[in-house]
């Protein structure tokens, strides 16, 4: 009788795969042995020649709802067939099969809990092969009990029972427990005391009705919850957490409870109710919300319910909870029950806690739809560490460790062709993120046995991220490679879109913040045209002092002052729009400070940054100009501000002066900054005035691309950096370049800000390397 033997490759283990093909084998009347390895999945199956044939074929229709299948490779099995088909114990030779990502409860699971008759019911750590926690819980490889945070919680007859059977869901369920036998539930007060509740959840809902806020133990870490619908304690919470303007994440019961506060389209609905639960931000629209939740934002971030805690507290609730990190802001979210009583002490008036050790932190994903599709803007839970596959030519690649960059960090291991980028960590300025960020980087070594022998750091010298590589090179001898900031954003696109290796070059819009450019100059509005192996800079926003250097990230006037300087007689200028605001407030500056550091280039570096342009036109229009509370804020105020009139707007006439400087094309704004002004000047809506702003960039952006494809002969296009996070100018940008032809790449799956630099980092080394 023939024989095959077939090897599974991708997420494979600990998501059902193995039950699947027994189930599968037993419907075709095959026999053999199915076991987990060090790399993937091995199949031994012998049976009639055609039962085999359909056997494999249904192999990847049938996969269970977390498993992914990278590759099938079958070859001939001699020997004789046994009488049955079991399932082996798992055989370790290496460790090449990732981690799945935690997921949200699955139906069947949910169905457990709301019935009366289940030993389930009400357990709010149900899960089974197809649900619950995974990266979370696991401490080392392989993923089995032992190795999780579970391993603390014997199994019971009943649980042990179902985990033994093949032809059960909760079959080598790792996380599988009941109230028997599994972690417990608590509620504390501000004292640390334990308050006597039959029904934690149901009190907590209690006393979140009452206006007051709750810590809660969550999946990837605490969460800090109140009522949404109570102005009054969105506010004491924005206090007490010192988060004064970035805006909150909510929880609603069930989509109808998301559609009374914001529109909801069938792509949007469909990314809320994805198995990853992530944030989704949507339109604002209906019953609205105290404006503390999202202030001066038009968009609100809400998520399902993703484990029974939050399924069963949510049933006791008829509005919408903020859900937003349990930390003090820029700090990491707590994990651990004596860290959230200390760190979040002041901040909580009750604490709803359990004891099932969080392993891994991890933050909720957040996506957008833009241009058509759902857009990662942050990769946390649910998502990571889900591999990337990455495209031809890149199949031998492996043992690159790329350590991302400063804000929005995530790290990459580059192993056997696959990509596998951490979840958020966060900005490394803040020392309590650098030593989470060093943790997670030691637990991905160790969960994928890991050697690096190249780490790859982002040109600037003085990212902590660099600072770490270099220290984690020298201590091991391991070669140290440097790449160039927007060339990463590039090589990102490129790899999530499968272009290969030996692909030709395309051209790209980078627009970002702040990148060091191949000089030591500040980059940040950049035209480039490359593959993964090279990149050339073809054009660029007209370079502008940072006035202050860093400073003026912060304060969006002294770009605005900066431009208007460059452009414009001062003197002249103050005299003929005495009147604005802008002015005004520029007059009261240290102007003469400001131009003799100008004068004497002190702290006053060039950069081409669009976020500094954006920054500059936002202070212009009286948004955030004395400071920003976080990244982005007056560039995301300038957006939501153009909304409304963007469809009926154009762009300035001669807005934008597009002029060749050694061999560079240059993109300069007087003709911008004279119409804004003049706006003002006439009283012209500031709504509007935005939208013609957002129009100018947009179709100036589309006018140099256009004449670079025409000189490159490239018709491919990428769009990234953190820049085009705004919908508007991504939108249309990509609509125009489409009109005219032209292929648009921009990132989904990954972040297109600094989250998903580190992705581009490794794939560049590789393309080098190879």
């Amino acid at each position: 009788m023939p024989g095959k033997a077939i090897r599974a490759r991708g997420v494979v283990q600990g998501v059902g795969f193995r039950p699947t093909i027994w189930h599968l084998a037993r419907q075709h009347g095959l026999t053999g042995s199915v076991w987990n390895d060090g790399e993937g999945v091995m199949i031994h199956v012998f049976g009639d020649s055609q039962d085999l044939i359909n056997f494999i074929a249904q192999i990847p229709q049938q996969l269970p709802p977390l498993a992914r299948l990278d590759s099938l490779e079958v070859d001939e099995l001699p020997g004789i067939a046994p009488d049955e088909f079991t399932i082996m114990a798992s055989r370790h030779n290496g460790i090449d099969t990732p981690i799945a990502a935690d997921v949200a409860t699955c139906p069947e699971c949910l169905a457990d809990i709301a019935d009366p008759h289940n030993r389930r019911y009400r357990y709010p750590f149900t899960n089974c092969t197809h649900c619950g926690p995974r990266l979370s819980i696991v401490r080392s490889v392989p993923y089995d009990r032992p190795n999780t945070s579970m391993a603390a919680f014997p199994m019971c007859p009943h649980c042990q029972q179902e985990y033994n059977d093949p032809a059960d869901r909760r079959f080598h369920a790792q996380a599988n427990c009941c109230p028997a036998c599994g972690p417990s539930l608590w509620l504390a007060d501000h004292q640390g005391q334990t308050l006597a509740a039959d029904d934690p959840i149901g009190r907590t809902a209690e006393l979140i009705r009452q206006g007051y806020i709750v810590a809660i133990k969550g999946l990837g870490g605490f969460h800090l919850a109140c009522d949404a619908s109570n102005a009054e304690a969105v506010d004491r919470l924005r206090q007490r957490k010192r988060r004064y303007a970035k805006p909150f994440a909510l929880m609603a019961k069930d989509p109808a409870m998301v559609s009374r506060h914001a529109s909801l389209s069938p792509l949007e609905l469909s990314a809320l109710q994805h198995r990853a639960a992530p944030i989704v931000l949507l339109p604002a629209r209906g019953d609205q919300l105290p404006p503390g939740i999202a202030p001066g934002d038009d968009k609100l971030g809400f998520m399902l319910p993703y484990t029974p805690l939050h399924t069963l507290l949510m049933q006791e609730l008829d509005s919408p909870i903020v859900l937003t990190s349990g930390n003090i802001s820029d700090e990491p979210q707590c994990i651990d029950n004596s860290q959230a009583r200390e760190k979040l002490a002041g901040i909580a008036d009750y604490w709803l806690l359990h004891d099932r050790d969080i392993v891994n932190r991890l933050d909720d994903s957040v996506v957008r739809l833009m241009d058509g599709q759902m857009r990662m803007l942050r990769r946390g839970r649910g998502f990571s560490p889900e591999a990337l596959s990455l495209p031809a030519g890149f199949k031998d690649a492996s043992n690159i460790l790329a350590m991302g960059a400063e804000l929005k960090n995530s790290f990459c291991l580059l192993k056997n062709g696959q990509a596998i980028v951490s979840q958020h960590i966060g900005d490394l300025e803040n020392a309590v993120v650098q030593q989470d960020y060093r943790q997670a980087i030691d637990l991905y070594l160790k969960l994928n046995d890991f050697r690096s022998n190249q780490i790859v750091v982002d040109e600037h010298p003085g990212y902590l991220s660099t600072q770490y590589g270099q220290a984690l090179a020298a201590t091991e001898g391991i070669e140290l490679v440097s790449v160039q900031h927007h060339h990463a954003h590039f090589a990102a696109c490129l790899a999530e879109h499968s272009a290969g290796l030996d692909a030709p070059p395309v051209l790209a819009a980078i627009f970002d913040g702040l990148g060091m450019g191949v000089n030591g100059e500040w980059w940040g509005g950049e035209f480039l045209f490359g593959d993964y192996r090279r990149c050339a800079r073809l054009g660029h926003i007209q370079p502008i002092a940072m006035l202050g250097g860093t400073q003026a990230m912060r304060e969006p006037w002294r770009n605005t002052y900066a431009q208007l300087r460059h452009y414009f007689d001062w003197q002249t200028l103050a005299r003929d729009y005495a009147d604005l605001d802008i002015i005004q407030l520029l007059a009261g500056k240290p102007l003469l400070t400001l131009d003799t550091m100008l004068a004497k280039n002190l702290n006053s570096p060039l950069s081409s940054s669009c976020g500094r342009w954006f920054d500059a036109f936002a202070a212009a229009l009286g948004l955030h100009a004395e400071r920003v509370d976080y990244e982005g804020q007056a560039a995301i105020a300038l957006e939501v501000l153009a909304t409304p009139f963007f469809g009926e707007e154009q762009p300035y006439p001669r807005a934008c002066a597009i002029a060749n400087c050694a061999d560079l094309v240059v993109l300069s704004w007087p003709g911008l900054w004279q119409s804004v002004l003049n706006d003002l000047q006439s009283g012209t809506e500031k709504a509007r005035i935005a939208a013609r702003i957002h129009h100018s960039l947009a179709a100036a952006t589309v006018d140099v691309l256009n004449g670079l494809s025409g000189q490159t002969g490239a018709n491919s296009i990428v769009l990234s950096g953190g820049v085009f996070q705004n919908r508007l100018l991504l939108e249309a940008v990509s609509e125009q370049l489409r009109q005219h032809g032209k292929t648009v790449l921009s990132p989904q799956r990954y972040p297109m800000n600094d989250g998903g630099l580190a992705l581009g980092q490794a794939a560049i080394v590789v393309a080098v390397k190879l």
